[in-house]
């Protein structure tokens, strides 16, 4: 007797969701996952307006505090599963980068054109790291228009480093980035025979 065909086994890749304090990281984690997210998210109070700066974003009311968790599995082009993995934004738990960032293969940068340069110091992480990233911006109502020349001219990025605009309230908008993302680490990864051989 025949037995059926047997599903691609799915590989499993740990992606990495940086950028400023309120730029979208939880709410684009939240809109792709297949699973309800882990958040570590607390409500902002009167007394951390001094470590926090609300300019610009004052209707943000939580943040996360260590990380969100996600997950996404897509079976075209190739059976994959992504763990997400949020950042905190705010500088004083940069600490906390390092350890996210540990065996991951890539990195999305959310950024906010109002508040662009929250997000140059993850730009500056992953270069460091030599972990390949794209850049998103997420568009806020109210924003102020930037083309995307602009912005990768004040992120002064590598011209191979994707660059998008985004949308963080739709799954659909945030699987072209995790698309753009994946394209762009085997592209940058040819030469690594271990990262291939996962894929």
């Amino acid at each position: 007797m025949t037995q059926p065909p047997r599903p691609a086994e799915r590989s499993v890749l740990k992606l990495v969701v940086a950028g400023g304090f309120g730029v979208g990281k939880t709410t684009a984690i939240a809109s792709i996952s297949d699973i309800p997210p882990l958040r570590t998210e607390e409500v902002l109070t009167a007394q951390g307006e001094t470590v926090d700066s609300l300019h610009g974003i004052e209707e943000k009311t939580t943040t996360t505090v260590a990380f969100d968790f996600g997950r996404v599995g897509w079976d075209e082009p190739e059976p994959v599963e992504l763990y997400l993995f949020g950042t905190p934004g705010q500088p004083r738990f940069w600490s906390f980068w390092h350890h996210i960032a540990q065996g991951a293969f890539g990195a999305v940068i959310l950024a906010d054109t109002r508040r662009l340069a929250s997000s140059f110091p993850a730009a500056d992480f992953f270069e460091q790291l030599g972990l390949p990233f794209v850049i998103a911006i997420n568009r806020f109502p109210g924003a102020a228009p930037r083309s995307l020349d602009e912005i990768r001219e004040a992120f002064d990025v590598n011209a191979a480093v994707p660059l998008m605009f985004c949308d963080a309230r739709k799954s659909d908008s945030v699987a072209g980035i995790l698309l753009a993302l994946v394209q762009h680490v085997v592209k940058t990864a040819t030469a690594d025979s271990a990262f291939l051989d996962v894929l």
